[in-house]
């Protein structure tokens, strides 16, 4: 029985120092609760296939939105000039470490409808992102709202109107719409000999939306969402990542069924610090009776 005691004791010793070591490696529970898409910067990402889904905002489609919460963890080194995807199709978002006075910055870009001609753009850059911490995102637009780029209060207005392409066949990037990179690195050139790498993002993304509007009005501020993302007449596309842990396909509950795969490990995780206080609590008061 005393022997019985003292192992019961050592669990519990055992779960005072390793439960809270467990939680501190994985973030603070994401903003908008539930799990999240773990993503480890290797290669690992999610997709929909092009051929099968096409491009996710439609010819003559108005306004857009595309938003998600963001926790960037590993930044790429600085001589590798690799931008880390959080998302790319018509509308690209990424995370920089390389270039233009050192800080770390959240950069978008999109594919324009120039009537007869198609091409991609790179708008303006919001300075200092700071790593290991969660981020609201968004990058909106349309025909008739001002091009903006939000993290979390902060908004920039980097153009003026414009149209989504609805083909992006002359784009460097795969036509496919994912979320945290492509699954290979790709060089891309600009301004002669100078190149960068679209690489993968590093950390965990949660509640991406994709919105046939402009959600967000920058005459205003209250931007940063307090709930869930919720779904509308308006939403094309939207991901809880809500699954079990370790679940690798991801459902669009907005009813378009955009289910997401994960390719090459990535999947759901979620956060046990909560719960292992709970448990840790539970174990030591049945040992004190």
């Amino acid at each position: 029985m005393k022997n019985l005691r003292n192992l019961s004791i050592f669990a519990c010793l055992f779960l005072f120092v390793f439960m809270p070591m467990r939680a501190e490696a994985l973030p603070p529970p994401s903003p908008a609760g539930g799990n999240y898409l773990a993503l480890d910067g290797v290669d690992d990402h999610a997709i929909l296939d092009f051929e099968t889904f096409g491009l996710l905002i439609p010819k003559g489609t108005n306004a857009f939105t595309f938003e998600a919460w963001i926790y960037p963890t590993t930044l790429a080194d600085e001589d590798e000039n690799v931008n880390a995807i959080i998302f790319s199709q018509q509308v690209r978002m990424d995370v920089v470490s390389h270039d233009l006075d050192g800080f770390v910055k959240l950069t978008g870009g999109a594919h324009i409808d120039f009537g007869e001609v198609n091409a991609p753009m790179t708008f303006g850059w919001i300075i200092d992102l700071a790593p290991n911490q969660w981020h609201h995102i968004a990058f909106q637009g349309g025909k008739k709202q001002k091009t903006t780029i939000i993290l979390n209060e902060l908004v920039r207005v980097t153009a003026q109107q414009i149209t989504l392409a609805p083909d992006i066949s002359h784009a460097e990037h795969p036509q496919d719409f994912t979320i945290g990179g492509f699954g290979k690195k790709i060089k891309r050139f600009f301004h002669g000999d100078h190149f960068h790498f679209w690489g993968h993002f590093t950390g965990y993304i949660d509640e991406v939306r994709i919105s046939k509007i402009a959600r967000y009005d920058i005459a205003k501020r209250g931007f940063t969402p307090r709930t869930k993302f919720k779904d509308d007449a308006r939403t094309v596309a939207l991901w809880h990542f809500d699954e079990p842990r370790g679940t690798r396909e991801f459902s669009d509950t907005s009813g378009n069924a955009y289910h997401l795969v994960g390719k090459n490990g990535a999947m759901t995780d979620g956060t046990l610090a909560v719960e292992a206080e709970e448990k840790l609590a539970t174990t030591w008061g049945q040992l004190k009776q």
